[in-house]
């Protein structure tokens, strides 16, 4: 693992939506993104299909009340960005949503505008 700690990161509502998770589930998450901030990968992460390895990953949790999954990117040096925190509320299959899929996309694009930003402060100074 790397010796410095990545920042994390949080897109648009992830932050609101990842409290707003069970707390089994938010340590469980905050575990796995520790282990991205510090270079590593949660067993529990995996490739998010439909980024064509871009370095968007998942983690998935199950508790009684459903199903939950976070979404974020180690794609950037900068930092690790948190995409997206959910419940699946789909039954059928274990495809992402449709909708999820597109908010996580346009939300990697945000991703990716801040860590240009935080790559020209850096050259800035």
């Amino acid at each position: 693992m790397a010796d410095k700690e990545k920042p994390l990161k949080w897109i648009a509502s992830s932050y609101k939506d990842l409290m707003a998770l069970p707390l089994n589930v938010r340590k469980f998450f905050g575990h796995a993104l520790d282990f991205a901030q510090r270079g590593g990968q949660h067993n529990a992460a995996k490739a998010l299909k439909g980024f064509g390895g871009a370095g968007v990953l998942e983690v998935i949790e199950n508790d009684a009340d459903g199903t939950y999954r976070a979404v974020y990117t180690v794609k950037f040096v900068e930092a690790v960005f948190v995409l997206h925190c959910f419940q699946k509320k789909s039954k059928s299959g274990t495809a992402t949503p449709k909708e999820d899929m597109d908010l996580i996309h346009t939300r990697l694009r945000t991703a990716e505008a801040m860590a240009q930003e935080l790559r020209n402060a850096q050259t800035n100074h």
